[in-house]
């Protein structure tokens, strides 16, 4: 099951600027005993513009590189998007 939304601003780096995460979905997975979760934020810029960064974590430190979801995973994340009015939005479902 996925988390509960970031209620925080927090103010993160992208490649455009700082931004001010609004909403974030965590979802865990694993592959055998490894234990990970990808992350999907909605972000936004002091103008107003909009992102939305896909991250894993390990051991809770988000890392860059690719993001890989199962289907079943995609179904949970869609699934959890229903708890996240903005992401949902920013993916066409709002």
């Amino acid at each position: 099951m996925a988390t509960k939304a970031t209620t925080r601003k927090k103010s993160t780096a992208t490649p455009w600027g700082a931004a001010s995460l609004l909403e974030q979905l965590t979802l865990p997975q694993r592959s055998g005993e490894k234990r990970f979760a990808s992350v999907v934020q909605l972000l936004e810029t002091e103008k107003g513009e909009r992102f939305v960064r896909f991250a894993y974590t390990t051991g809770g430190t988000a890392r860059r590189g690719p993001v890989t979801l199962r289907l079943r995973d995609l179904e949970r994340l869609r699934a959890a998007l229903a708890e996240h009015p903005g992401l949902a939005e920013a993916f066409g479902f709002g």
